[in-house]
């Protein structure tokens, strides 16, 4: 397949006017001026030539496909047998795939059905994003998300429950390192799950696999702990107290010298927060990540879709969160790419428009480096060199 269009995203922020990208397979060949890759091209090859941007396929790094996205997902994930929750997150992950996302990170479901999705999108029996799985996460007796089977107390389990989701084929350890809003019955947010030696065992028992840890992290102090422990990615990073919020700048000095990458997972209607929050809290927890950006730390974009309210065709309203925050557009859709998939661990195969990436592009009407909002007008999506369109169809 030959891909021309108007203009491709080939680095951060720097377009290639008038360019081509010629797929083979499910990889990229060949990237660059159209003339010159046409020529690449046999008379056979089938063309889609488009007018607007080509830019790679997004990531959003936060999702929970087991979750259905309303008010109130638990109670519908417990009312719900294995096959009916698969079924509905075969469609959940159709929906991430047309509206533009080609590569996820699952970071917790129930009973490994992520692990299977994943299985069916890369046979090609189902469309989808490629899937990084978690698999079950790791929390206590009665903790955060407990529903979804992954409770544990002390070294020996937290070691052993690891090890069972890298068997199953896990691509990255899930830990709930504290509490969070949807477990109504569980620790407060801001109160942390486990003790360092506990954390310490979980992830030496995944980077020992070469496996990622990401840490789900509320509260100050859980964050603190999490960086400590030498996780990967920290998981919304709010920096809660039990009075307020604890920003700490030398934890945040820590995040960056250890280069963990932080995932504030927000909202695809992030701009509802402070009805939620007050004004005054909201704005002070918007503020913070503006503090984290410009000290240097290296945010990734995730929404953790399937949560209360957040569907999963919202990457790119939760987007403009950072433009709120006045970052440059180009940092942004790196956020959503590049930064995120070498957090993820697949910044060697996707999350840019070059030779020998899988074939993985997003192609929407405009400019979306002078006009964020472009990322919403897909016209079509290639996910591993298969073309798909939001009306449905695909090829």
């Amino acid at each position: 397949m030959l891909v021309t269009g108007g203009r491709v995203l080939i680095g951060s922020g720097t377009y290639l006017e008038d360019g081509a990208v010629l797929i083979e397979g499910e990889a990229i060949s060949a990237v660059g001026p159209r003339e010159d890759v046409e020529k690449l091209a046999g008379a056979e090859v089938p063309r889609f030539e488009f007018d607007g941007t080509v830019l790679p396929g997004l990531i959003d790094a936060h999702v929970h496909l087991a979750f259905d996205g309303g008010p109130d997902p638990v109670p519908t994930l417990q009312g719900s047998t294995d096959e009916d929750l698969f079924e509905a997150m075969r469609q959940r992950g159709e929906q991430l795939l047309r509206s533009g996302i080609t590569t996820v990170r699952d970071l917790g479901d129930r009973s490994g059905l992520a692990l299977r999705l994943a299985a069916e999108i890369n046979d090609r029996r189902t469309p989808g994003p490629w899937i990084v799985s978690a698999a079950t996460p790791a929390t206590t007796v009665g903790g955060h998300c407990h529903f979804l089977g992954g409770e544990v107390t002390g070294e020996a389990e937290i070691r052993e429950l690891v090890r069972r989701n890298l068997a199953a084929g896990a691509g990255v350890i899930k830990a709930m390192v504290t509490g969070g809003g949807l477990t109504k019955d569980g620790p407060r947010s801001h109160q942390s799950q486990f003790t360092a030696e506990e954390l310490a065992a979980l992830v030496e028992e995944a980077h020992k696999a070469g496996v990622p840890v990401a840490a789900h992290a509320h509260g100050a102090d859980g964050i603190a702990a999490a960086v400590e422990a030498g996780v990967d990615t920290i998981e919304h990073c709010t920096w809660m107290s039990s009075d307020g919020l604890d920003f700490r700048p030398d934890v945040v000095q820590q995040i960056i010298a250890k280069n963990i990458a932080v995932c504030p997972a927000v909202s695809p209607h992030w701009q509802m927060l402070p009805r939620f929050f007050g004004e005054e809290r909201a704005n002070a927890m918007f503020d913070l990540v503006r503090q984290m950006a410009d000290a240097g730390v290296r945010l990734i974009a995730g929404t953790d879709a399937g949560v209360q309210r957040a569907g999963f065709d919202g990457l790119a309203q939760a987007l403009s969160f950072y433009s709120h925050l006045g970052l440059p557009n180009a940092a942004i859709i790196d956020m959503a790419t590049s930064q995120a998939a070498a957090a993820l661990g697949l910044g060697g195969a996707t999350g840019k428009v070059t030779a020998g990436y899988r074939a993985d592009l997003l192609l929407v009407d405009g400019d979306p480096l002078v006009d964020l909002s472009a990322l919403s007008e897909v016209r079509a999506v290639f996910a591993s060199g298969l073309r798909h369109e939001p009306g449905g169809t695909g090829q």
